[in-house]
């Protein structure tokens, strides 16, 4: 039984232009034990999918279910498997951070519970922050708060949404780290980032999302072995590249990247910087990642067929 099962969901909303499709028949299973990445633009619709999961939003049509339940006809067993992490910060500012898990606690009825959030706050690094409230905190604390409130009742399925937005690169690490030990004691993981280093890191298996559909759907390994071998990745000050770059590089700021399949295509273009007269710094070639992968996808140029 899969841990989390999309079956053709579909979230339409009317709007002055007609109906507008947020989600159009997403199927997908989520295997017990799994990390597994949900990729996508902005307005791709992974929001709107883990809102369906959690509960807060109903789906046009389609399935959804954790652990067998359906999160509309079997909701109360549906949310107690389930522990998540919404993008926005939501803290209630009348409590210290442990009295906020302690309630937290409550409403899932786990009773004398200090013992598990003592060990959150220790490996989040919030042992300190334990009688502050929550108004005092930073933003970076606040979202570590977030993650101990999505665990405090020990959740089978986690589920993370964009949880290192503009966070520091301490609580990353530190995040990371916990959420990669609870996985390898079983716990399914559910995570949408625009880190993309940081899902093909960590995630066994990717769906990408494109206007409400999903668009590739593959091991992590499997999709990265069929993209383009090699990327040559250089420095220049010029801001007009000769002709024969043009559709094939990704230029960020003074970085030029172009993919290359075999040695004979890098020596192409080595050729025409040389010929327009380009002075080029920091020259280097590197193994496609998951960005270049990402990139092909969205641009049309699929990877692989949406696996079913």
């Amino acid at each position: 039984m899969p841990a989390i099962s999309f079956q053709s969901v579909s979230k339409h909303y009317a709007s002055a232009r007609g109906e507008l499709k947020a989600l159009d028949g997403v199927s997908l299973d989520i295997e017990e034990g799994e990390f597994f990445g949900l990729l996508g633009p902005n307005g791709a619709g992974k929001t709107t999918l883990i809102s369906i999961l959690a509960g807060l939003t109903r789906a046009s049509a389609g399935r959804v279910a954790v652990h067998g339940h359906d999160v509309q006809a079997d909701f109360a067993k549906a949310r107690r498997q389930l522990g998540i992490v919404p993008q926005e910060l939501v803290f209630d500012p009348f409590f210290n951070v442990r009295e906020a898990l302690r309630i937290q606690s409550g409403y899932f009825g786990v009773k004398n519970n200090d013992a598990w959030i003592d060990e959150l706050l220790d490996s989040l690094g919030l042992a300190d922050k334990a009688k502050a409230n929550m108004r005092q905190l930073s933003g970076g604390m606040k979202r570590r708060v977030l993650v101990a409130q999505a665990l405090v009742h020990k959740p089978p399925v986690i589920v993370l949404d964009e949880p290192t937005a503009g966070v520091d690169v301490e609580l990353r690490q530190t995040l990371w780290q916990f959420i990669a030990r609870l996985n390898r004691q079983g716990h399914t993981v559910l995570l949408t980032t625009h880190y993309l280093e940081e899902a093909e890191a960590l995630c066994g298996r990717i769906a990408m999302l494109k206007t409400g559909r999903v668009v590739a759907l593959e091991r992590t390994s499997e999709l990265l072995k069929a993209a383009s071998s090699n990327v040559l990745r250089f420095k220049v000050d010029s801001h007009e590249l000769p002709p024969e770059f043009a559709g094939k590089a990704r230029i960020t700021g003074r970085i030029v990247q172009l993919p290359a399949h075999d040695a004979h295509e890098i020596e192409q273009y080595l050729a025409v910087i040389r010929q327009a007269g380009l002075r080029v710094e920091d020259v280097e070639i590197r193994k496609a990642d998951l960005e270049d992968v990402f990139l092909d996808v969205m641009s049309g140029k699929q990877v692989k067929e949406m696996a079913s």
